[in-house]
């Protein structure tokens, strides 16, 4: 399917987006859909069937695979719902003109379409010719899914244990298959080898003949490396990766996925310099996979397009990504937080995320999952959970356990946000008769998960008025830093146009440019792992952190260069890069100095 746009929409959260291809795709835009929560998308299929005299059948929890089946269903109203709103706009009558023109002026400057519905109506508005116009020429944005592979919960049904199948993301790509839905499943949060092989079931992911697909696979990676793992994997199982959606690894929204140092310029440069070779080498495994299965090899190259999100927040940056490093696509994710007319959130957090600074964002250890999460402060769940701590009844009732993945007390899984786990964890600790200080801390940890499982769908419940009397009203948001530089609710017309640089949404003029802003963070983060092991580093800690910090040198040296040759690009901050620049490697070199003495001392 070809773009008419150069961003897409990234998932965000649970709830965030989680109708956004009904508010946006017949503009043409890509975005994606977290398939984490059926009960959120059976609630959202219930509201949405109401409103449009949709016939409704609730899926209950007594039915035979009802988590596939809610999400198919889900699917395939927003499919029905998209579509039905791409028609109307390109059968459009003398009253009805104004969709059309709002996709139109949405488009990038100078994009083909533009200038042909310019030159199309410039004599005047015949509408028998637009239509025929549109119904050829317009395109609807893609409706894609997100799947965490590691959020994969085993199921049971009267304490029997189900077979892997039935697992949570197993059902959740079931259900995506058997949707209408021709479109993308995004991948996130690494390799699930068991997910992966079962992929392979189902001919929906296999090439035809002309090297189309009926569903295709997006891979989210942080480095290339695990690009070419996960990529020369799946090809093994005859499967082919359409597109690597490269992201931050630590200036992004939601969960952060560190790489060892290496800074997102210098991946995105290594995906350019080794596109053909990862094209090639992973295209040659799959044609002898396919042909070992006796199935069809396409007669033609297949198509890879490689993408990029995190922390992009101007034209200038935008336009620089595509072009230095010929990417298809760049993911504008935090800033449409802002946008009521893309995503769904909740009018009091709309108002906290806008009226958020630096000091509010920061990346915590909150997540269940154990990973970096990027958090905002004083968001409403994790009040609820403070007034739970200072109750003296730590952790959440855990009603809908997505992610009761820990194993350590039950072979079924708790989640370590619930009230179950850190009880039993604190009885555990109580039991060690450790120092105070010492004992505070391991406390501290244990008590800091918030339940974001649940937190991270609440927003759209209270956004359209729908029940939450099993989660409670707390709502977890998860934007990234780039929040701090937006404070103004914008529509979706504000937000293209500033993407396309017609206007500006940013508030403040002190935003760093992306790269450095994504340094910064980096540097904050080594400094974190090197106050956690200061005391008694190992050899293992020390070779982690020397090659972090060396990655990150290569990182600044490569900006330094990049910079330097840069012709009428970033022209008018490229002296505050430089100083910039020069002073994180001052910084790094003295952490790299810290390093190297404590491992002498110790």
């Amino acid at each position: 399917m070809k773009k008419v746009h150069s961003f897409h929409i990234p998932v965000m959260g649970i709830g965030f987006t989680v109708d956004t291809p009904v508010k946006v795709a017949q503009y043409g835009m890509d975005s994606v859909i977290s398939l984490v929560d059926d009960i959120l998308l059976e609630k959202l299929r219930k509201m949405y069937s109401e409103k449009f005299e949709v016939p409704y059948n609730e899926i209950t929890d007594k039915v035979q695979d009802f988590r596939a089946k809610r999400i198919t269903s889900y699917l395939n109203l927003v499919n029905d719902l998209a579509d039905k709103k791409f028609e109307d706009l390109k059968n459009i009558g003398i009253k009805k003109t104004d969709d059309l023109k709002a996709y139109i002026n949405m488009l990038p400057n100078g994009a083909s379409l533009k200038t042909e519905f310019k030159k199309l109506t410039e004599k005047g508005f015949n509408i028998s010719e637009i239509k025929k116009w549109t119904i050829k020429n317009l395109v609807k944005g893609s409706i894609d899914v997100n799947i965490m592979t590691k959020v994969d919960k085993d199921n049971y049904v009267k304490g029997e244990k189900l077979s892997t199948e039935y697992n949570d993301a197993h059902a959740a790509l079931r259900g995506f298959v058997n949707s209408k839905l021709n479109s993308s499943v995004v991948l996130s949060a690494g390799l699930n080898p068991r997910l992966y092989s079962y992929m392979g079931q189902f001919d929906d992911f296999y090439p035809t003949e002309n090297g189309a697909f009926e569903k295709k696979i997006i891979l989210k990676v942080s480095d290339y490396k695990s690009a070419l793992i996960q990529g020369k994997f799946l090809a093994k199982k005859g499967l082919w990766v359409s597109e690597y959606r490269i992201e931050s690894g630590l200036n992004c929204g939601g969960h952060a996925f560190a790489t060892n140092g290496y800074l997102l310029g210098p991946v995105l440069a290594e995906f350019k310099e080794k596109r053909e070779e990862l094209k090639e080498s992973i295209q040659e495994l799959l044609n002898q996979e396919l042909m070992n299965q006796g199935r069809v090899i396409p007669e033609t190259p297949l198509v890879m397009k490689i993408s990029a999100q995190g922390g992009v927040g101007t034209q200038e940056e935008h336009e620089f990504l595509i072009n230095e490093y010929q990417l298809d696509s760049v993911g504008w994710g935090t800033p449409f937080l802002l946008v009521p007319e893309a995503t769904t959130v909740d009018e009091k957090t709309l108002d906290k995320l806008a009226k958020a600074k630096e000091a509010d964002l920061y990346l915590s250890d909150i997540s269940p999952l154990g990973i970096p999460f990027n958090n905002l402060r004083d968001n409403t769940k994790d009040l609820e959970k403070e007034a739970l701590i200072n109750k003296g009844r730590p952790g959440s009732a855990c009603p809908k356990k997505f992610v009761a993945l820990n194993k350590e007390f039950k072979e079924k899984g708790i989640c370590t946000a619930s009230r179950e786990y850190q009880h039993l964890k604190i009885k555990e600790l109580d039991a060690q008769e450790l120092p105070l200080e010492d004992y505070q801390a391991k406390f501290n940890k244990i008590i800091e998960k918030s339940c974001t499982c649940v937190g991270l769908g609440t927003s759209a419940l209270l956004a359209y008025n729908l029940d939450t009397k099993v989660e409670g009203e707390g709502v977890s948001v998860c934007p990234g830093p780039n929040m701090a530089y937006y404070s103004n609710i914008m529509s979706l017309k504000n937000i293209t146009d500033h993407i396309y640089g017609r206007d500006n949404m940013i508030s403040r003029d002190d935003r760093p440019n992306l790269f450095i802003k994504e340094l910064y963070i980096y540097i904050d983060f080594l400094k974190n792992k090197l106050d956690e092991v200061k005391k008694s580093i190992t050899k293992k800690e020390e070779k982690y952190l020397l090659t972090f910090t060396n990655n990150m040198k290569e990182g600044v040296s490569y900006y330094k260069t990049m910079f330097c040759e840069l012709k009428h690009v970033f022209e008018d901050i490229r002296d505050v890069i430089l100083y910039e620049l020069d002073k994180s490697d001052t910084t790094l070199n003295s952490i790299k100095l810290e390093i190297e003495s404590l491992s002498v001392i110790n």
